[in-house]
């Protein structure tokens, strides 16, 4: 507890966990809807879509890169909802060379333009989240604060419509809810939780923070507004313990946290199958 006091009194240690909660949050909440929607397949795609932009706005030697990994990745979602909701067209074969695609141009540009020194040393700290946790500035943290803050306000106040699109798009659009509409808000903010993300887990780790928890929470939760909760809580845990013990043990912290919701789902599997057993 000494240790991790001193390294609490360092201020980029306090934006690591602030920003790290946040966006663990944000995807567990988006992470439940995705899932049971079959739709995480957005989060591998955007992720290296955004890796692509990302690459670009630094050859580019932009002072904030999001502006352009911001819209970009957002088009980039729209397009991945409308191809992989068309019949006539193969949605995974596109999504899978957009996804290919953006990741293999994003690296040949920094390797042919960069000025950096070390561009390996870049290009994995970008994919795995390897020390950018650790340098956030303050208006970084505070995009991601604000960010944060709209992405749960827009998912507390559409609860109950997101719950209809999410298990009967049929039945929501007889009531009267444009389905489509909400489809495209989800995709939207998934996109935009996706380029703060970044900055935690790396562009390849991203998937784990929107599928992990939600499906750890599936195992034992039987209904939506607690596996969301659940949800919640588990990635937060596995965030913050991720985070410290990155910290303390100087392992990569996308990875560390990615290993910690692996863990934690193969407990509630555990759990679940004791449920399950006890209650037949």
């Amino acid at each position: 507890m000494s240790t991790i006091q001193f390294y609490l009194s360092y201020p980029f240690v306090r934006y690591a966990l602030i920003v790290g909660t946040l966006i663990a949050l944000c995807s567990s909440l988006l992470g439940v809807t995705l899932v049971l929607k079959r739709f995480s397949y957005i989060g591998d795609g955007l992720s290296h879509v955004a890796f692509g932009a990302l690459a670009i706005a630094t050859v580019l030697d932009m002072t904030s890169t999001s502006l352009v990994v911001m819209p970009v990745t957002v088009i980039a979602a729209i397009l991945i909802l409308h191809t992989g909701q068309n019949p006539r067209s193969h949605g995974d074969a596109a999504i899978a060379m957009l996804s290919v695609g953006s990741l293999a141009v994003g690296y040949l540009i920094l390797d042919l333009f960069s000025t950096s020194a070390n561009i390996a040393g870049d290009v994995c700290s970008t994919l795995f989240g390897s020390t950018s946790i650790l340098t956030l500035t303050r208006a970084e943290v505070v995009l991601c604060v604000i960010m944060s803050v709209v992405v749960v306000l827009i998912y507390i106040l559409l609860y109950n419509r997101i719950f209809a699109v999410t298990f009967d798009e049929n039945f929501a659009r007889a009531t009267g809810i444009r389905a489509g509409a909400y489809n495209m808000l989800i995709a939207v903010v998934t996109a935009v939780m996706i380029v703060l993300a970044m900055n935690l887990v790396g562009s390849l780790l991203i998937s784990a923070l929107v599928i992990f928890p939600a499906l750890s929470a599936m195992r034992v939760i039987q209904n939506f507004k607690g596996v969301v909760a659940y949800a919640a809580i588990l990635s937060v845990s596995c965030a913050l313990a991720g985070i410290v013990l990155s910290i303390l043990f100087s392992t990569p912290v996308g990875a560390t946290i990615v290993a910690a919701n692996i863990v934690v789902f193969f407990v509630n599997c555990a759990v679940g199958r004791l449920l399950i057993r006890f209650t037949s």
